[in-house]
């Protein structure tokens, strides 16, 4: 890549730029009854009894959140958390928030208190916005909301005009897992949901009759930002649940709403095509599904498309600037890629030892995103020295380790850091996870490096066989033999370690990390 065809090529954000006012303020005037937001907490209820929400509606609400917020007190750039479930009270709170130039942090509502109240201390927050089931006792001096309090705010304060915010100054703050063991704040700019515009046609394919059903939670920037913010600024309609988590869920609101869109990790659609028969519900309106958070099994897939006869699109992305990379109906699916990079973006691979020059197709290194991206994070929340890890000159790095083939499709090997060393090779396992999952006799499958004693560690494979009664399916045998013929041998495992489930995150990773533990925990 030359000096001067480097950087992002789309359109950038305008000087002033405040995200609320982008996602909601155009649809409140062109459609203003509209339907934008329908939450649902009984799946098999009526669709009538379903909580809904108009532009003009959704527009009125936050300015008049935004609005009490500033008769609080807080001042421009001050920050909020957020500490509740998958209400409309969170998504309003969210928007409302930063249309008052305050800074929310959306927190999961599965954080203990002691995790709640870390990042409620660390982010500095002088109000926390909590429902009854998960109200905590915070540090002295911050001051303590209920939904009661929001809709009071509503109810006293007229709309204000959107905050005149600049495009770089802070919208929200995120956490996520940090160098150090202990959560990191991602701040986001306001420019953040202008940096998202490629992901329109270069995922989506969205369109302002679109019904999008995100299965996933409010506090994760993939809700929030496929469930919330692009549908919005799209004026297309969300639907979003907050019921009971039963996976048997989805294919029901996708027919009952007529769901053009669905977006979930790969975990939801597995279990989806597990538990559920697809053939007995009109999925017509769907057109395709979405799925980012982590490697797409090509298994996977392909039992989707056999299934529903639809396309699964994937994307890559990671909390400091959402998805860059993905397929599209414009971007054809490539089996084993998440796709190429979005339409004005800059990703490369860099050498893994340093260097800022691109590496040719073919070769493996660390993915990069060129920091003009204005999808791309302000920065860590005081943590200068691990925001230093992650630039290298004019780029971040994201810590995943990749290659780009002829074609411009991104070949994804892991994380830098989950890289195992096999007698001095390094061995990225999703490499060895992507060989044994074509196997018939596995249904799921996570690698890591094991130490088996001081200074000796192999690699071993957790499987969760397809039919736990099938010989196969409990004899690690056969699966070594078949590593053996489709692996190189210092990249096959050692052991072979079945489970019933795998560890994961709340929002369906495999804690691949934890793996070794887990195994210990469970012996």
């Amino acid at each position: 890549m030359s000096e001067e065809r480097r950087g992002y090529t789309g359109a950038q954000p305008p000087a002033r730029f405040n995200m609320a006012h982008y996602c909601l303020a155009n649809a409140a005037q062109t459609t203003p009854d509209k339907i934008a937001l329908i939450v649902v907490s009984d799946a098999h209820a009526p669709i009538e009894q379903a909580e809904r929400w108009t532009y003009r509606q959704l527009d009125d609400a936050v300015r008049r959140i935004a609005a009490g917020l500033c008769g609080l007190g807080l001042e421009p750039g001050e920050r909020l958390m957020i500490r509740m479930g998958n209400t409309s009270d969170y998504a309003l709170l969210f928007f409302g928030a930063i249309a008052a130039g305050c800074v929310p942090l959306p927190s999961s509502a599965q954080l203990t208190e002691e995790e709640a109240d870390f990042l409620l201390v660390d982010s500095g927050a002088q109000l926390i916005v909590m429902s009854d089931e998960l109200a905590i006792r915070p540090s002295p001096g911050v001051r303590v909301f209920g939904p009661a309090e929001i809709a009071a705010l509503r109810a006293k304060y007229p709309p204000m005009a959107y905050a005149d915010t600049a495009a770089d100054d802070p919208a929200f703050l995120v956490y996520t897992s940090g160098t150090t063991g202990q959560p990191k704040g991602v701040l986001h700019a306001q420019r953040s949901a202008w940096g998202r515009r490629p992901m329109y046609q270069g995922w989506y394919g969205i369109h302002p009759d679109d019904v999008i059903l995100h299965a996933g939670a409010f506090n994760w920037t993939y809700t929030l930002g496929v469930g919330l913010t692009d549908p919005w600024a799209n004026g297309a309609t969300t639907v979003l649940y907050n019921g009971p988590r039963d996976v048997t869920v989805w294919p029901l609101l996708m027919a009952k709403f007529r769901a053009t869109l669905f977006a979930a990790v790969p975990g939801v659609y597995r279990q989806i095509l597990k538990y559920t028969d697809l053939r007995a519900f009109d999925l017509s309106s769907l057109r395709h599904g979405l799925t980012a958070g982590e490697a797409l099994n090509v298994a996977l897939l392909e039992q989707w498309r056999m299934t529903t006869s639809k396309e699964l699109y994937e994307a890559l992305g990671m909390s400091e600037c959402s998805t860059y990379i993905s397929s599209s109906p414009s971007v054809p699916v490539k089996p084993g890629s998440p796709g190429q990079p979005q339409q004005g973006r800059c990703v490369v691979a860099l050498p893994i030892e340093g260097g800022e020059e691109p590496l040719p197709a073919g070769e493996t290194g660390l993915l990069a995103v060129h920091r003009s991206d204005p999808g791309l994070m302000l920065g860590y929340w005081n943590r200068p020295d691990e925001e230093e890890l992650v630039y290298r000159g004019e780029w971040f790095l994201g810590g995943d380790l990749v290659h780009f083939d002829t074609d411009g499709y991104m070949i994804y090997h892991g994380r830098n850091d989950d890289v195992m060393n096999a007698m001095g090779y390094r061995v990225s396992p999703l490499e060895v996870e992507h060989c044994l999952s074509q196997h018939p006799a596995v249904a799921e499958v996570a690698v890591t490096e094991l130490t088996v004693r001081e200074g000796v560690s192999v690699i071993a494979a957790f499987i969760v066989p397809r039919d736990p009664d099938e010989p196969e399916g409990v004899d690690a045998a056969p699966l070594l033999a078949y590593a053996r013929e489709h692996l190189a041998a210092y990249k096959c495992p050692r052991e072979v370690i079945f489970t019933d489930h795998l560890p994961r995150t709340a929002n369906g990773k495999v804690r691949r990390r934890d793996l070794a533990r887990w195994k210990a925990e469970r012996q």
